[in-house]
């Protein structure tokens, strides 16, 4: 276990610098509870101001109202915060409200095939978001980006797909993350024409990691770690269904660290899924992930707990993870040809290496066009050009050999180097 005195010092170095002077003014004079967060109201007002009423079933309402009773009993949002919230809760009930409409409309995008998609899947700040970066260069393939995730409807279309206003409003709106904390900008880049992971799909469900991510809701992700994942996949198809019609690719790569815990429901709904799993020193990877999560949720709260967020995301907790991801594994549930394991360490040492070997594993073609512009994207991103994202380590010497031990199995299933 991490020691108290080396919990409240990495607890400490968690919070970032002083908020915005725009962001404090605002929350000095406004009060949050101007803010309704109230279920009943969001739907109808959802409703109203999209002039439909059908959300394309009703199972979401659970997790909604699971979810905002978490956010007024444990989030303890300032006011933007409470804003920013609300504004997404009604963005994600419009679009269900609109996708659904566009599929009565059209009942074909229900018939729109959706055959061997790519996952990507492994521990938070294991390479996962620069291979999926780097495998969306390929003009075969499909990635879901974040303008089009934000506003599917119209449905995008390839003719317009570069140059659609909807890319210009969703990188104003997300990158208002970083006005708030302009640190997150050295831990994760946003942008509204960047890959997204498949937790801002599965969020219109309310079955998602990304809500827990940018609030402090420890009800809610005990609620999600017990619920059932298929209906957050099922949803998941549609939304890929939605985005494809009028702009396909021969193939969908998406990406998601929470795939891990539910890989079993991901299956059910995508049987011929190809499953790319990054793996990486564990310890490498926990005191990375709790800045990350307390930036998140900072950007709505002046009140994160940091001792909570590194407990959140423990040895133990991280060691379970693992362990559970590694038996659905074993279990067959994925067939061995439909499965590749990338080592962190060999992605970074030789990327286009690691890539052709993920291509030869699922007997795809890496034309040269798609490998030129691969190299393309590598050089104009060096590593910390936004600024070097700084976290510390969480325990040293014995402790840090202590914890080492909850990854013994994992790190020689799969052959994962320890890199400390």
């Amino acid at each position: 276990m991490i020691s108290r005195r080396d919990r409240e010092r990495n607890a400490h170095r968690l919070q970032p610098g002083p908020r915005p002077a725009w962001v404090r003014a605002l929350n000095e004079s406004c009060d949050p509870r101007w803010i309704s967060l109230d279920p009943d109201e969001l739907l109808a007002e959802a409703q109203r101001s999209a002039g439909l009423s059908d959300f394309g079933g009703d199972g979401f309402r659970e997790g909604l109202r699971v979810f905002l009773r978490a956010v007024e009993e444990e989030a303890q949002l300032h006011y933007v915060g409470r804003s920013l919230t609300r504004g997404d809760v009604l963005n994600l009930l419009d679009n269900r409200l609109r996708m659904t409409d566009w599929r009565k409309r059209y009942p074909e995008i229900g018939e729109v095939r959706v055959e061997k998609p790519l996952f990507i899947m492994g521990l938070p700040r294991t390479g996962t978001s620069i291979l999926h970066e780097l495998l969306a260069q390929d003009p075969a393939h499909r990635v879901p980006l974040h303008w089009e995730v934000r506003s599917p409807c119209p449905p995008p279309e390839s003719a317009s797909y570069a140059t659609d206003p909807r890319i210009e409003r969703a990188h104003r709106e997300i990158r208002l993350w970083v006005e708030i904390v302009p640190e997150y900008d050295t831990m994760h880049e946003l942008g509204g024409a960047l890959p997204v992971e498949c937790i801002f799909i599965t969020q219109h469900e309310f079955l998602s990691e990304q809500l827990c991510g940018t609030h402090q809701v420890p009800s809610y992700a005990a609620w999600l770690a017990s619920a059932d994942q298929r209906p957050a996949y099922a949803f998941h198809r549609r939304m890929l269904q939605h985005l494809q019609w009028r702009c396909p690719r021969e193939r969908w790569v998406l990406k998601a660290p929470s795939h891990l815990t539910a890989l079993d429901a991901l299956i059910s709904v995508y049987p011929d899924a190809r499953i790319v799993w990054t793996h990486r020193d564990p310890l490498q990877v926990m005191g990375s992930v709790a800045s990350v999560l307390f930036a998140t949720a900072w950007v709505r709260s002046d009140a994160v707990d940091g001792d909570r967020v590194l407990a959140w995301f423990d040895a133990a907790t991280c060691a379970g993870l693992l362990a559970n991801a590694t038996r659905l594994r074993d279990s067959g549930i994925v067939p061995e040809a439909q499965c590749v394991d990338l080592l962190y360490r060999d992605l970074v040492s030789d990327p286009l290496g690691a890539i052709r070997g993920i291509y030869r594993h699922f007997d795809m073609e890496l034309s040269r066009e798609a490998e030129a512009r691969m190299r393309a994207y590598l050089a104009a991103k060096p590593k910390d050009a936004r600024g070097a994202h700084q976290y510390g380590a969480l325990a040293a010497g014995a402790e840090r050999a202590a914890l080492r031990e909850h990854f013994a199995a994992y790190q020689q299933r799969f052959g994962v180097p320890s890199e400390s």
